[in-house]
């Protein structure tokens, strides 16, 4: 699948993951680069991880004329566009290939600094902690908001086993619910789809989907580092950033889960609120979505009464107005209305669309169901994973956590669950049902869903 994957990837030619294999970062350059000579860029923690050992390996072959670059890792380097340029002035001195060691602050900073030189890049992986390594564009923050700046995934990756089992066990739960996340991801890939809103790429998605579940299935051994648990792990995450590079695109690995970590993300970056890791923000996402699912699939739509949601449907205007009201933050609300605007269509097109939702509900539920875990079954894996499972374990508090369905929704243009319900009309319901005496977030045993 790997090979497969490779010979389709825009960016990334080399993939070598193994016990044993730092060394082979010297063969690894030569394929990929030619004669040029290597810089390592860590900081303090990854260096003493892997840079070092990597470094020396490129000393000993004559690869590397510059002392690497290691960042200070207290406080943590953050990914930050200061730091890129202070980055790409130190790059700049010399024509070396920059040589990310570590896991996603060093790779996206390492990743858009290169580029912004004209270079491409390598990394060595150490951590199985997100699926950017393999992934085209960097998160980076900008102006108070962190964006996804387009810039090619490294041309070769190093992942030594023995490095990714010996890291802190929260990156590994992270990298889990970053993986695990697909399954909603795909969910609504498929809505997209069914819909003819966006199709799916049929390699991009087998790349992810094929062997998800498999490398989902051992939750408890990647909380205990077991070293084929966090081997398939890697293997999972990295095939998913190689899709977004076959794909052009993050839809393989990204969808509703994604909106609710992006909208704590900026709320995060508005408020001053301390960040917790990309991969626990999309576990809680995950289940929020899960749930979701599960009440708007206990609908009949084949019924849905087409003409009452076209009557609900808001102008622009409208919409406007309800988008500024759901957000604190001015900046949260200009960036929501400009992704909730692009998304917004007439009453004549989303007419269109609900007729065929309701025409094609029953083969897209079926679709969906053979996607989807039950919500409970998401908990208990990422749980078992070592991820935080409610919002509370993130700092959100749960009246925040509510509404915040209705704030992901306005996150980002890309067509999901979030915006079907809204769509259909029903999102409200679904939320309260969720959310009432009984339901999967209302402090009761969870109802098990019932379809009309």
């Amino acid at each position: 699948m790997l090979s497969e994957a490779l010979a389709h990837a825009s960016d990334t030619r080399v993939v070598r993951v193994g016990t044993d294999v730092l060394d082979s970062i010297v063969q690894v350059l030569a394929s990929g680069f030619g004669d040029a000579d290597a810089i390592v860029v860590a900081d303090e923690r990854t260096f003493a991880a892997a840079g070092a050992a990597v470094d020396a390996a490129l000393r000993a072959a004559g690869r590397s004329a510059a002392p690497p670059i290691v960042l200070a890792a207290e406080p943590l380097p953050y990914a930050d566009l200061a730091t890129v340029e202070l980055l790409e002035g130190r790059l700049r001195t010399d024509g070396a290939v920059p040589v990310a060691v570590g896991s996603g602050t060093i790779n996206d900073l390492t990743k858009l600094a290169a580029h912004r030189l004209g270079r491409p890049y390598a990394c060595v992986a150490t951590a199985a902690s997100m699926d950017g390594y393999t992934a085209f564009g960097a998160a980076i923050t900008d102006g108070g908001f962190k964006r996804t700046m387009s810039c090619p995934a490294p041309r070769a990756l190093v992942a030594d086993l023995d490095v990714l089992v010996n890291a802190p066990p929260a990156l590994a739960a992270a990298g889990y619910g970053d993986l695990l996340g697909k399954i909603t991801a795909g969910a609504d890939w498929i809505l997209a789809d069914e819909l003819e809103i966006e199709a799916i790429d049929p390699l991009a998605w087998a790349l992810v989907q094929d062997e998800l579940r498999s490398w989902t299935a051992r939750p408890a051994d990647v909380a205990g580092a077991e070293p084929r648990a966090i081997a398939h792990l890697f293997d999972g995450l990295a095939l998913a950033g190689i899709a977004m590079q076959v794909s052009a695109s993050s839809r393989p690995a990204s969808g509703s889960e994604h909106r609710f970590s992006h909208l704590w993300e900026m709320q995060a970056l508005a408020t001053g609120r301390p960040s917790v890791a990309h991969g626990f923000k999309v576990a809680v996402g995950t289940i929020a979505v899960a749930a979701l699912y599960e009440r708007v699939l206990a609908r009949d739509l084949t019924r849905l009464d087409v003409d009452t949601a076209l009557d609900a449907w808001p102008t622009r205007a409208h919409v406007e107005r309800a988008v500024r009201s759901l957000h604190d933050s001015d900046a949260i609300a200009e960036h929501a209305l400009a992704e909730t605007l692009a998304k917004h269509v007439d009453r004549a097109q989303l007419r269109a669309r609900l007729q065929r939702l309701r025409e094609r509900w029953p083969v897209l539920r079926e679709r969906l169901d053979a996607q989807l875990l039950p919500a409970t079954r998401v908990r208990d894996l990422l749980q078992a994973a070592g991820c935080p499972t409610d919002p509370s374990a993130i700092g959100i508090e749960r009246d925040a956590f509510r509404q915040d369905h209705a704030r992901a929704h306005t996150i980002r243009a890309r067509y999901t669950v979030l915006d079907l319900a809204s769509e259909a009309g029903i999102l409200d319901a679904c939320v309260a049902e969720l959310f009432e005496a009984g339901g999967f977030w209302g402090g009761r045993p969870n109802a098990a869903p019932t379809r009309a």
